[in-house]
Order: structure tokens, then sequence, then C-alpha cells
């Protein structure tokens, strides 16, 4: 089984986080492992306190991890400060960690802040050289470009101006009324677009932190980039569509909408391989 890790906060809610982020690359078929960053108390209508972990203590989580089970792609979420992002840059430069993904977390669904001005600057300057993708909304791709976003156009330009600025290939998320749903990769210097429909669902709590992870795990199980995008976009559709309904607010959505699908495809492939 092929292994991927999230290092991010976590959700007490279950919807976001690094509870979103286990369930989804359990489903997707991967072997899941976490070093969390930060505790947070939220739930589907906001974050209330946040708790985060000592540079020194995430060091060691990592070190644990990367020196028993090694991952074999990584999914980088909520990280708030700047020492933090500083000591995950390190340790995966040290054990020379590859297929990274960076879901650049600022500003979660209910509008509460999630990053430090001073780590947005270190993660630009030395978290996103080291990744093979980034993974922002428009907002945060607004940000990492310094350009507004009101149009595809716009998209264009700004995914350009972060491949090119950052070296990492960057999928700009659709939606905020800029689109349905049609997410933008921009690789090398190349655009591809990923056409999607806009699923009539207010729950979507989690939805970037979802849609990394997906990547994540595929890229894990050997897929390239594009695949591995359009298999998260496929599954995070699904997971929608399920519409499920919890909590008052902007609510989580079914990451297990098809528990014996992708699962029973892997004990079957792997039981077939024993066999012969």
């Amino acid at each position: 089984m092929k292994t991927a890790l999230t290092i991010a906060g976590s959700d007490c809610s279950g919807g976001a986080g690094i509870q979103a982020d286990i369930k989804t690359m359990t489903m997707n078929g991967v072997y899941a492992m976490s070093a969390i960053t930060a505790l947070t108390a939220q739930n589907t209508t906001g974050v209330s306190s946040i708790l985060e972990a000592t540079a020194e203590f995430l060091a060691d989580q990592l070190d644990m991890i990367f020196t028993d089970i090694r991952p074999d792609a990584i999914k980088i979420g909520m990280v708030s400060n700047s020492e933090l992002i500083k000591t995950i840059v390190d340790k995966l430069t040290f054990y020379k960690a590859d297929k990274i993904v960076v879901d650049p977390v600022m500003v979660a669904t209910s509008g509460a802040d999630l990053m430090q001005s001073e780590a947005v600057m270190t993660m630009k300057n030395c978290l996103l050289p080291i990744a093979i993708l980034a993974t922002p909304n428009i907002p945060e791709a607004e940000v990492l470009s310094g350009m507004k976003i009101e149009n595809e156009d716009d998209m264009v330009q700004a995914a350009i101006h972060i491949n090119q600025t950052y070296g990492c290939a960057v999928l700009v998320k659709g939606g905020h009324n800029i689109n349905d749903a049609n997410d933008l990769l921009c690789a090398d210097g190349k655009i591809k677009w990923f056409y999607g429909k806009r699923i009539d669902n207010p729950n979507t709590h989690g939805t970037g932190c979802t849609l990394s992870s997906a990547i994540a795990a595929n890229l894990a199980k050997g897929f390239d980039l594009e695949t591995s995008v359009q298999r998260a976009k496929d599954y995070i559709s699904n997971a929608l569509s399920a519409q499920l309904d919890l909590g008052q607010g902007s609510g989580p959505m079914n990451h297990a909408f098809n528990l014996t699908g992708e699962y029973k495809k892997a004990a079957d492939s792997n039981h077939e391989q024993k066999a012969s």
C-alpha cells in the first residue's frame, strides 16, 4: 500500500484539516499519516481558538514518520506561523521528500484568518519552491500573485505568474463566482482547464483540504499530475453530491460516499496479486 502524509491543523468537528485529510487519503486507497501543526476549536460556524504546536514537537513528529514509514506523497495545509513553516521545509529537504502538495490555507470557510502575514512570506519564499503543486482558491491566488482576479483571463495570468515565480505547478480553483467550478492548472508554463459543474450544496466545509489530499493520494499511487487532479475533482464532486447535511453553518461533505468502491478495488487487486 502506498502512503501519504498530511501536515496540517486539526479540526475537532471533523470536516476539514487533519481529519478530512485522513478520511480522503483513506478513501483514495492510501495509508494516511499526520503531523499536526495546530489544534483548533472550531465547528461549521467558525473558529473560536487555535493552539499551535511548537516547532520542536512538529520536528519530532516528522522525524518519527520519515524514519519509519516514509510517505510517498505529502500534503501541507494549515501552518499558521513562520517558524513552523521553516521547520517543515528543513525536515522535508533533509529527508529528500518529493510529491509535495501545498494547500495555502489562509482563511477558513467561515472567514477566520488562519495564517500570520509573516508566515505567508515564508511560505512564498521557502515552501512553495520545494512543492510540486500549490492549490490556492481565488483569494489565495490573489495573495500569491499580487493580482486581482475577476474573470477567467485573470485566472490564467495569475496562474502563470505563480508558476513562474515559485517554480511549482499551480491549480487555481474556480468558484468564488468566477465560473462554474472550473479549475486551472499551470505546470511548466502550460495551461489546462479542468471543467466541473457547480453542485448545489451549501455545505462546503473542508473542500480545499479534501481536494489537495486527494491529489496527494493519487500522486502517491503513481498517477501523473493531470490525472491526479482529475481523479481528485471526481472524488470531491461525488462527496459533495452525496448531500450530507450536518451542523448549523457550512457543513462537511460525505468523504465516505463510496465506502466499498476504491477500497474494494484495492483489496481485490491485492488478492489477485497474492493468488498469482
